[in-house]
């Protein structure tokens, strides 16, 4: 994954919800990255929220992207969107309760792809992202 040293694992069993990722790698729900596309002023936003919470969107100004938008915005299908090395750069919101957990799992490009990384390495990682309450 560009910009982290991370192992990419391909799991038998489809990693499309938080669920199903907690489950096949053993970890609690929040510790999995939700990498969510919203859009704001007809422009995507990428928001990381733990996979136990959920995006106030009407809060924060956004309305959810369609699959359409999701993948014009990132270059990925939803179900696999990784929070970073997409097709160009995005606002990013990063849900600041992702720093209960020393790691966290995020999707790697398809609903069957998945790494771990230090919560602090991925925040550090994307330019720009801002670390706020999404929910």
């Amino acid at each position: 994954m560009r910009g982290l040293d991370v192992e990419v694992q391909i799991l038998p069993k489809s990693t499309r919800t938080a669920t199903e990722a907690a489950a096949a790698v053993g970890c609690e729900v929040g510790q999995i990255v939700k990498s969510l596309v919203f859009v704001r002023d007809e422009e995507p936003v990428m928001v990381l929220c733990a996979g136990d919470r959920r995006v106030a969107s009407d809060r924060l100004g956004l309305r959810a992207a369609t699959a359409e938008e999701a993948r014009a915005g990132t270059g990925f299908a939803i179900g696999g969107i990784p929070p970073l090395a997409h097709d160009r750069p995005l606002e990013t919101l990063i849900d600041e309760s992702l720093r209960r957990f020393a790691t966290v799992w995020c999707a790697a490009g398809t609903p069957h792809a998945v790494f771990e990384v230090d919560t602090e390495a991925l925040i550090g990682a994307i330019p720009g992202g801002a670390v706020i309450d999404v929910a």
